[in-house]
């Protein structure tokens, strides 16, 4: 198989119209875990989320785009969350958001990668996701055509400067992303 007809292979194994399909922010989520003094996980999510999703006409041209706010840490506890918000971890007046860019997206069927660019305050580090895609429906209600994915990875806080607390906060923060995109109009 010639690297263009695998490409090509690729393409069709991710049937989507080709455009910028927008979030819907009903149906996705920003969710994380991190381990609480090395004996249990805290899990939260990120309440507010902008995304969009660029599919070119190969799969290379494929590109991703979000930005979450920061200051929409939901993790069950009022108090909890406030400190999290806090000057000595993720100190949201001087980070309010977190973004991610693509640059490479490479996968068939319901398996990919996603490389790319998460920002959080002014640093900036490489972070590869593992994606599965979910497929694709037709809603009923309005005929908009939606398409899931899920993406999972890891981060390290002290690559981010986010460093306070150690040992009593993991290291490493887990990421889950469940997101769904709706097709643009114009396909």
């Amino acid at each position: 198989m010639t690297k263009d007809t695998a490409t090509a292979a690729s393409a069709t194994a991710l049937p989507l119209a080709p455009g910028n399909w927008g979030l819907d922010p009903l149906h996705s989520s920003v969710n994380f875990t991190i381990r609480h003094l090395g004996i249990a996980k805290v899990r939260g999510r990120f309440e507010r989320l902008e995304a969009e999703l660029f599919v070119g006409e190969r799969v290379e041209d494929v590109r991703v785009s979000a930005t979450v706010d920061l200051a929409s840490i939901d993790t069950g506890n009022a108090d909890r969350d406030a400190h999290v918000r806090a000057s000595d971890l993720l100190d949201v007046e001087k980070r309010p958001t977190m973004t991610y860019r693509s640059t490479r997206v490479a996968g068939e069927g319901e398996d990919w990668t996603m490389e790319g660019e998460l920002t959080i305050g002014e640093v900036t580090r490489p972070v590869t996701l593992a994606a599965e895609f979910g497929g694709l429906v037709d809603v009923p209600m309005d005929g908009s055509r939606h398409a899931g994915f899920e993406a999972t990875g890891e981060i390290r806080r002290s690559d981010f400067g986010l460093d306070f607390a150690p040992g009593l906060l993991g290291e490493v923060v887990k990421i889950q992303l469940d997101m769904q995109f709706v097709e643009p109009k114009n396909a």
